[in-house]
């Protein structure tokens, strides 16, 4: 695949109802079919699942971290391995996040300039600098096949000027990762996508958008939602983006994954999405079902040799019992942490092949209402 097809974005169909669609997205290792889920393996690895595992489950595409990445293994070691891939053994898309976030999360560890932003390392406080041209040097050399702009992520709550200045800061960033990304970058086949930032101010969402336009990406991500604002805000803040957001480009939006966001913002016309709850959440027992999500420590599945789901077909739901996963959380056999991982992203791989379909047949309202009708049988 020429580079010139790396990042490109297809519409396959566009509903009839909203302003969700169906599309692919090529990379250098395959196309992805969108709306997309995308695991988070902050490390290289999501926790406690091998690649093959992933690979049956028909994941499409693994997000990682250059932040954590860079700070160990170093990507010395990576680039030697002939990049991530090789090294983790994944040969599927993956997409590496600048790091933005984690340095940003670190609070009074970091010291944010105009030029980039220093940190200390959590592992061993040791200090570090991260430029706009030093994240895009070490994703490449990661070799991840869609990588991401630095940017300042901005938290919740945060006053209007903040919130202008640190947007304004994310924008001089793209422009400085966009010139170092097309710097040398022949030999490589990657894309590369800006974050919109604006925290929950429309008119800075609108501004953000606009001028990410007119740099240029392969793909454009909303970032900084999620954070503790009221989903009001940040569906108020998507709505704003959206309607500037080229049809020939992907849209993805950063660190969202409950079943209600994703069946509502791919209806708003998100073709992307990443998050760590499916897997974090597994590992402390909560299980995403058909029928709904219940946590498998309840004393209640001691004697429930049903199934986590009856419409799964995984291999923790073809071979174990509530009851038996009931008994290892409470032995505190590590396996359950794999297992209901495993599950959970089998449950998010058949979310988002059942949205696809329903794009595919022009139902998705009406199949959106009929997994929510099941989804919430439970009652939990």
């Amino acid at each position: 695949m020429t580079k010139q097809y790396c990042g490109k974005f297809y519409i396959d169909k566009i509903s009839s109802e909203c302003n969700a669609r169906l599309g692919c997205l090529h990379t250098s290792r395959g196309i992805l079919k969108t709306p997309v889920f995308m695991p988070v393996g902050t490390y290289g690895t999501i926790k406690g699942i091998p690649q093959c595992w992933l690979r049956k489950a028909k994941v499409q595409i693994m997000l990682s971290n250059s932040y954590y990445l860079y700070l160990n293994p170093g990507t010395e070691i990576i680039k030697k391995a002939g990049g991530i891939q090789n090294f983790n053994s994944w040969k599927k898309p993956m997409l590496t996040d600048s790091g933005g976030f984690q340095i940003f999360s670190l609070k009074k560890l970091k010291k944010v300039y105009d030029n980039g932003v220093e940190f200390k390392s959590p592992i061993n406080g040791t200090k570090h600098f991260f430029s706009p041209e030093k994240s895009i040097i070490i994703q490449k050399d990661i070799g991840a096949d869609i990588i991401m702009c630095l940017d300042e992520c901005s938290m919740y709550p945060l006053d209007y000027t903040l919130a202008k200045h640190s947007m304004e800061l994310s924008l001089r960033w793209a422009k400085r990762c966009k010139i170092e990304f097309n710097n040398k970058n022949n030999s490589t086949l990657q894309a590369l996508f800006g974050i919109i930032q604006g925290s929950i101010y429309k008119d800075l969402r609108k501004q953000s958008a606009y001028a990410m336009l007119d740099i240029d990406f392969d793909g454009y991500a909303i970032g900084g939602l999620s954070v503790g604002e009221p989903r009001c805000h940040m569906y108020s803040a998507i709505n704003a983006v959206v309607p500037i957001l080229p049809n020939n480009k992907a849209r993805y939006l950063m660190g969202i994954g409950t079943p209600e966001d994703i069946w509502n913002c791919v209806e708003l016309g998100i073709d992307m999405f990443d998050c760590v709850l499916p897997t974090r959440n597994g590992r402390n027992g909560q299980v995403l079902t058909s029928l709904g999500k219940f946590n498998i420590k309840h004393s209640k599945f001691k004697n429930d040799y049903s199934k986590l789901d009856p419409n799964c077909n995984c291999l923790t739901c073809m071979e174990y019992s509530k009851a038996y996963l009931n008994y290892l959380v409470k032995v505190h056999e590590s396996l359950y942490r794999s297992l209901l991982s495993l599950h959970n992203i089998y449950f998010m791989m058949n979310l988002m092949t059942t949205i696809r379909n329903s794009l595919q047949n022009n139902t998705f309202l009406q199949a959106k209402k009929k997994f929510f009708r099941y989804y919430y049988a439970l009652g939990e």
